[in-house]
């Protein structure tokens, strides 16, 4: 294959290889023939050109097609490749990318320096390893076992961490609880109502020498208020949620809302989350932020608007009423450090209930058949059902619902 961004050295202008690609997927896509594009970059490549490519290749499958990250030349990290990911990953992350899958590797000859039989070996495992976990994605078909039936079946097998999804509107202190839950301020925090995450970010903690990646998406605005900003927060949640159904699944979803009158969007935001996008298989617990202040006991919130929760069908499988600012009640911070960890445990806990990878959900059901209906293979009144059930569902202003269906490919 031409490469793109080749300089002098190359043999194909950029210009050129850009349109071979575009019309090599074009074709694989309309015979239902592409399954997984392998993005290969060198690490020194900057960022932005990263960026360029990536746009470049997802404006082609339109999110119907998983991308994963190769990145090559990495022989200078040593055992320890995966540091350029680790370095690089939120820098990933605020330029907008989202890759359902990465490898770090070197792909250099035993010859050169730096490159080991060691390094060599482990590149080609993690590369197996990656190409693997989408054939036997239950989500998409996948590679053929005549395309991989080289890859060892014991590269399948990995050891994966608990993966909670932290959603809620913006202001609600989502950062600030996950820097109570690490014990430490590990997540950029803000005073003022504008969101600091403008994509989802991910955060490695520990609770009792367990480990637990926390996905902080994007905050959730009103629709009316803002419909291009909701819209891409829900359009980043659905591909965070697609890209962990394929690799290892969701455990929990916390949902974080702030002590006092209770907004509109409870109801639509719960459904949209624990409904739509999950099938209602991931357990959810809300979240009850800004309760320092609170008579008697913070967990009296609760027992006052429960009911509310009830009467809007809100049903979730456990709560915390806390408070994420320290100031001047380090008791009741520590209290709620406390309670926040141990409704983690009980719902995250081994066998409690197996993490849910995806699959036919109602959601992904419907962008299945608009998915259709875009390549000529639907009816048309399938995506009016696809707004339409928003509409129902969530309590969506039909403009919203009706946008949300035709961006969520």
């Amino acid at each position: 294959m031409t490469g793109l961004d080749e300089d002098p050295r190359g043999t194909v202008p950029d210009k050129e290889a850009r349109r071979i690609l575009k019309e090599l997927v074009q074709t694989l896509m309309k015979q239902s023939d592409l399954h997984l594009i392998i993005y290969c970059v060198r690490g020194e490549k900057m960022i932005q050109t990263l960026r360029r490519n990536y746009q470049f290749i997802r404006s082609r499958v339109k999110g119907r097609v998983p991308i994963v990250l190769v990145v090559t030349s990495l022989e200078s990290h040593g055992p320890d490749m995966e540091e350029w990911w680790r370095l690089n990953e939120n820098a990933i992350s605020k330029h907008g990318m989202t890759f359902d899958g990465h490898a770090c590797v070197t792909t250099g000859k035993i010859t050169q320096s730096n490159v080991t039989e060691y390094g060599r070996k482990q590149s080609y495992d993690a590369v197996c390893k990656l190409i693997e976990q989408f054939r036997l994605s239950n989500e998409s078909p996948g590679l053929s076992r005549s395309t991989t039936h080289n890859i060892p079946s014991k590269l399948v097998a990995r050891n994966r961490h608990t993966n909670i999804v932290l959603f809620g509107l913006g202001g609600v202190g989502k950062s600030s609880l996950i820097n109570l839950m690490a014990g430490e301020n590990v997540a950029r925090t803000s005073n003022n109502m504008r969101a600091c995450t403008l994509h989802w970010q991910k955060y490695a903690i520990k609770i009792d020498d367990k480990s637990y990646n926390v996905f902080d998406t994007a905050a959730l605005e009103e629709p009316q208020l803002g419909i291009p900003q909701y819209l891409d927060a829900i359009e980043n949640a659905y591909t965070l949620i697609r890209k962990l159904g394929r690799q290892g699944g969701v455990d929990l979803l916390l949902f974080c809302i702030r002590a006092g009158k209770l907004a509109p969007t409870l109801q639509y935001n719960y459904r949209l989350f624990h409904e739509f996008l999950c099938d209602e298989k991931v357990p959810i617990v809300v979240v009850v932020t800004y309760l320092e202040n609170e008579d008697g006991e913070m967990d009296d919130w609760w027992k006052r608007n429960r009911v509310i929760f009830d009467e809007r069908e809100v049903r979730v499988a456990g709560h915390a009423c806390i408070t994420a600012i320290e100031g001047n009640y380090p008791v009741r911070y520590e209290q709620s450090r406390t309670t926040i960890r141990e409704l983690v445990k009980e719902f995250t806990a081994d066998g409690q209930m197996e993490a849910w990878k995806g699959g036919d959900s109602t959601f992904v059901s419907f962008m299945r058949k608009l998915n259709g209906l875009l390549v000529g293979k639907e009816k048309p009144y399938v995506k009016k059902n696809v707004a339409s059930r928003l509409t129902e569902r969530c309590n969506l202003p039909p403009d919203v619902a009706k946008e949300l269906a035709d961006r969520i490919k």
